[in-house]
């Protein structure tokens, strides 16, 4: 069976790179979910987990900050590449610390408001909900 070659990078570094039956992701539309033989295909992520799917069970889960998800078909495989913000596998992220961050902000966006606020707001929401430390 064809798979999916994924590419996972941010600005610092290659946070993943493998295979995968699936990748569902969440652009700033909706969700979309890459099968090999995708057409080409680039999207704008929003703040949400890439899921990697082998079969039907969820093999990686990479917290993304937003970037873009391009999908190149070919002979051979499809590529699926995240370019992110910033990205972290759940194992990297120390949960108890993304909560203290979350209430913080949400302090802040409270008394404040501002779009930059809710948006780390967002982002450290994310990595409490699924950091695993």
């Amino acid at each position: 069976m064809a798979r999916l070659a994924v590419h996972v990078v941010s600005p610092e570094r290659e946070v993943f790179a493998g295979r995968a039956d699936m990748v569902v992701a969440r652009g700033v539309d909706g969700e979309v979910g890459i099968l090999p033989g995708h057409a080409p295909m680039l999207i704008e992520l929003a703040i949400a987990p890439v899921r990697l799917l082998e079969g039907d069970s969820e093999r990686e889960k990479i917290l993304v900050d937003g970037g873009f998800l391009h999908v190149t078909p070919g002979e051979e495989e499809t590529r699926v590449d995240v370019l992110a913000e910033h990205a972290a596998l759940p194992d990297e992220i120390d949960a108890a610390a993304a909560r203290a961050r979350a209430e913080e902000l949400r302090r802040r966006v409270e008394q404040a408001g501002g779009a930059e606020a809710e948006t780390e707001l967002a982002k450290a929401l994310m990595r409490a909900q699924y950091g695993a430390r």
